[in-house]
Parts: C-alpha cells; structure tokens; sequence
C-alpha cells in the first residue's frame, strides 16, 4: 500500500521517517546500529523510525507525530526519558570535565552504592554496553577458573563466545537470541566453547556439565525475561555450576532495578558469584556495571581488561544520580502498580473480545503471545498488533512488549488499553477471516539476515 493511500485510511504520516531511513541505508549498514531498532522489527510504512525528542513516556517523530512508548529505549529509562534529575546530574558532571588522565571519586560513589543494593556485588567493574559487560564477565571467570567452556541460557550479547554457539549448529541461538543468527566473521576454533541448555530444564543443564566435566569455567543466563522461573530451577542451576566447580552468572541487563532494586537476584532469592547490570541503570545513558564476589572480581587485576571511556564520569554520575532516585521515590513499587494494572486489564480484554493471546512475564516488564497453531498467521498477527497500536498513537514492539517505566502514570496506562482494546479487536477480525487481507497496510516483516550474503 502506497504512502499516500494508509494517510487517507488514517494512518499518521511517516514520509520524513521513510525518506531519511532510504538515506541512512546507503551510509549505514543495515541503516542502524541495533537490530532491534530496524524498521521490519516493528510494522514497516506505519511505524515511525526517527525521533525527533521526547519527554517522561513519550517521543515525537520526525514527522511531528506524537507516541506513548511502550518500549522505553529498548528498556533503557526507567525512570522516563529526559528525567530532570538524572540529566541535571550530568551536565553538573559535563561542567566538571568527563573523562580526565585520573580518577573522579563519582566512579567510587557508584560502586558503593552497587555494592549497599546488589546481592552478589562485593567489587565493580563498570561498562558501556551489556554485550561488552557479558564478554567482560565470562573472561573473568575463565580466568578465575582456568577453564574455557561457557554454558548458557538466553540472549548474551554479539561478541565471538556467545555466537560461537553456532558454530556447532546454525540453530542453536534460535531459542535464545533470534532465528538464523550468521556467524560469519566469528572464528571457527571457537566451535564447542559455548554450550546451551534450557530455561526451567535442570537435567538439560545438567547433562552439558557432565558432558563437558572439568572444562566449564561458567553458566551464565538471564534469570528471568518472558518466562518465569520454576520453583527450585534458579537454586538448582547454582547448585550443579558449583558442584562442576563453575561460577554463576546472572545477565542482568534487562532485570536490574526493575524486578527489585537488587536485580532478580533479589527477588528470587538467588545469590550468582557475578551479575551483569545494565540498560536501566543510567537511564539511557550508555552505563554497565559487572558485580560480584570478591575473590573472583580481584582476579581481574590481574587480566587484561582496560578501555578509556569505562571511566566516563558523565554517564557514571548519571547511574549514581538513576540508582539513588529509583531507591529514594519508590520506582520499581510504581513500575509494578502500573504493570499489574496493565497485565490484568489485557487479560479480561483478550478473553472478553475472544483473542487467544497469553500475557506473560512479570508485570514490570511483560509481552502478549498470540497462541494461534499457524506460524505465518501469528507473524502476520504480530505486525497487524504493532500497526494498529502505532495508529493509535502508542509504539510498541511486533510482541506488544511493555516496559513499565516511572513515567508511565495512570494516565499513560488509560490509553495505552483503550488503544489495545481497539487493536485486540481489529485482530479478532482477522482471526476470524482467517488472513489479514484487508487489515494489514504495513510491509510483511522480512528477515534480519539474508543467507545468501553469508559464506
């Protein structure tokens, strides 16, 4: 369907936001720098793709679209964007200078107050970004523990240990990351060095340690993210790492400050030996903290592990001023308040209007899953959710995902559901057609990776 034509159905304008990403495309690879802000990801032709600024839970395009954001900087501000607080802390930082020949004591300040909220974090290492953190980490531990085998659960990142996973066979990140990850560029000696197991599967686990007895230097995995953990499964997975004598990581990048002020590990009782932070813990600002015991983090003195910019005050005093606000106002209370509004309200609706969709994960940060048997169908649904609620005025991912922020007050929560009521039902009607024929006006989503570029 032509620009024109979606704009007198209703559709807010995108032109600016089409036109510039045609550009960007021939300058850079990909026209992004994260996969998850590439335009198919989302409902393509309807979806905005260029921001032009944004306040509390909203941004406005390009095009002078306004939007309530259900996807918060790819669950990055917690707190909202532009938060006043956090923003008047580093230009006061900016002002002072931001990266010196010597240390500032903010950095000090930072790793105190990680260390008074995190569970596991008796020493810190700071970041730039969560993959960078979980590279970080695992060196650590095969350092610590002399050993080079990694086992893993979930999604880790773009660096070389994590993708050599398909080395050993191209579907094995499926499950974890995303269908048909390539790993071209990544070195083939590191085929088997990265093994998975399955989320709430301990005799999957199990059987890779005994597999590969005395060569796992560490599990690491997210905790947490569309599914919840089963009773015993996060002690079971400590309990055999260390019986293997390998370390416990938990990838905390999305769960930080979020499921509790001391991470997941927190709410579910579960103390790792490292933990990796990241996302909200500047709210936006490019920040990441690996944490954890003492004698495993001192190791590190002794490895390799340096880089200018991970003593970048400005963003070091954004975390500092991020984590002290979330501690001091009640955030992650709030997030949940506005999340268990949020889940139970789009239970009664699916239900109600008669879609087959199940709202998972916790309300802090939760997904709808379209529970149809016919996959092509369920893609199609995806985008048509995606495009219904972006001409409504909300952006959201293809999966509805929602991450609950500070700024989502009630007023934000009201219309994000009256729009998902609208939507719930334009999908029902296409359901019961039995094809989106008719409903769909975005493009049919493409693939990320086009096979036939990679050798």
């Amino acid at each position: 369907m032509t620009m024109g034509k979606r704009e007198s159905e209703g559709f807010p304008s995108v032109r600016k936001s089409l036109d510039l990403f045609r550009k960007a495309e021939r300058l850079i690879p990909g026209g992004t720098q994260l996969l998850s802000r590439r335009p198919v990801r989302f409902a393509h032709g309807v979806s905005p793709i260029f921001a032009q600024r944004a306040k509390g839970a909203r941004f406005w395009d390009i095009d002078g679209n306004e939007y309530i954001d259900m996807t918060m900087g790819i669950n990055s501000a917690i707190l909202g964007y532009c938060d006043p607080d956090v923003d008047r802390a580093v230009m006061e930082q900016i002002k002072k200078g931001t990266i010196f020949s010597i240390l500032h004591p903010v950095e000090v300040e930072l790793a105190e107050e990680l260390v008074q909220v995190i569970p596991c974090a008796q020493m810190v290492r700071f970041g730039k970004s969560g993959g960078e953190a979980d590279a970080v980490a695992v060196r650590i531990a095969r350092g610590f523990t002399g050993r080079d085998k990694v086992l893993f659960c979930g999604y880790h990142g773009w660096h070389d240990w994590y993708l050599a996973a398909n080395l050993e066979s191209p579907d094995t990140l499926n499950k974890h990351l995303m269908p048909d990850v390539p790993t071209t560029g990544v070195p083939r000696c590191l085929r088997g060095t990265a093994v998975p197991f399955e989320y709430n599967n301990l005799s999957s686990l199990k059987e890779a340690l005994e597999r590969n007895r005395g060569e796992v230097a560490c599990v690491i995995m997210e905790p947490s993210r569309t599914y919840l953990p089963e009773k015993g499964f996060l002690e079971g997975v400590k309990e055999l790492a260390h019986k293997h004598g390998a370390l416990l990581i938990f990838d905390e990048v999305n769960t930080g400050f979020r499921l509790a002020l001391g991470g997941a590990q927190e709410f579910f009782g579960v103390t790792p030996d490292m933990a990796v932070f990241g996302k909200d813990i500047a709210n936006g600002y490019p920040l990441t903290a690996v944490v954890g015991r003492r004698d495993v983090m001192e190791a590190s003195k002794e490895m390799f592990i340096s880089s200018t910019f991970w003593d970048d005050n400005s963003t070091i005093a954004a975390g500092l001023a991020c984590i002290r606000k979330i501690k001091a106002e009640g955030v992650v209370q709030h997030i949940w308040k506005m999340g268990e509004r949020y889940v139970a309200e789009m239970k009664r609706l699916a239900c109600r209007i008669g879609v087959k969709a199940e709202i998972t994960g916790l309300p802090c940060m939760t997904t709808i899953l379209f529970k149809y048997g016919d996959r092509s169908l369920v893609n199609q649904l995806n985008t048509l959710y995606c495009q219904e609620l972006a001409r409504r005025g909300i952006f959201a991912g293809a999966t509805g995902y929602f991450v609950v922020s500070f700024a989502h007050k009630e007023e934000e929560v009201d219309k994000i559901l009256m729009a998902s009521e609208e939507t719930l039902r334009v999908v029902k009607k296409a359901v019961d057609q039995g094809s989106v024929d008719g409903y769909l006006k975005a493009e049919q989503s493409k693939p990320l990776f086009d096979k036939r570029l990679v050798r």
